[in-house]
């Protein structure tokens, strides 16, 4: 019978997430989150198998939790306020960044980077994130175009796939070093330029506060 585990998983699983987040994947070793949880290797190879596996349930989780906040902002609600959640979305993604300082960025954009190209759970755990994140974003513009808020003839899913590659930009060029305020009006523009009706102006929406995924 085997003994019962002695350890938090959940709290091993988040520092074991911060070591991944801090030095990537390559720059860690199962001795770094060895040392950074108090187990032994033994003990971490048992309950979460090799860092490959390790790094996957990490990864998987941190994907879950960034399609929460997502769906927590722009998942259902009247088309009347669709351009307003689309709009405190975009923003909280670039306050994000702004807060950023240790210019960390995003476990997911990171893990994708050094590792999509060779490994089939990373590379598919990324690819449906973003998918799910574009089809968010896909309708609330055509629930915003449903109110008028943005013009009908505009193609949503391609508005859509904009607004995806300016949120993970701004990760990317906050990481890089552009002051906060830069990434703010990056998220202003992108938003300035959706599509609307001839003589209609965006209604204004305030800029999301905090930090979250």
């Amino acid at each position: 019978m085997p003994r019962p585990r002695k350890f938090d998983e959940r709290q091993v699983l988040d520092q074991a997430r911060e070591q991944f987040w801090s030095t990537g994947y390559a720059g860690t070793r199962m001795d770094d989150i060895a040392q950074a949880t108090g187990l032994g290797k033994g003990s971490l190879y048992g309950a979460f198998g090799d860092k490959g596996k390790l790094f996957h349930r990490v990864f998987g989780e941190w994907c879950t939790a960034v399609l929460d906040v997502a769906e927590e902002r722009l998942a259902g609600g009247p088309d009347a306020e669709a351009l307003a959640r689309i709009s405190g979305y975009v923003h909280l993604m670039a306050e994000n960044t702004a807060s950023d300082t240790e210019r960390r960025g995003c476990l997911l954009a990171k893990g994708a980077a050094e590792l999509a190209q060779q490994d089939p759970t990373v590379a598919g755990q990324s690819a449906a994130t973003m998918r799910a994140l574009q089809t968010l974003l896909r309708t609330q513009i055509s629930a915003a175009q449903r109110h008028g808020d943005i013009d009908s003839a505009a193609d949503p899913e391609r508005l859509a796939a904009l607004l995806l590659t300016v949120v993970r930009g701004i990760e990317a060029v906050g990481k890089a070093g552009l002051a906060p305020e830069t990434l703010r009006t990056i998220a202003d523009t992108a938003l300035a330029v959706l599509p609307t009706p001839e003589g209609k102006k965006h209604p204004a929406t305030e800029r999301a506060p905090g930090r979250q995924t």
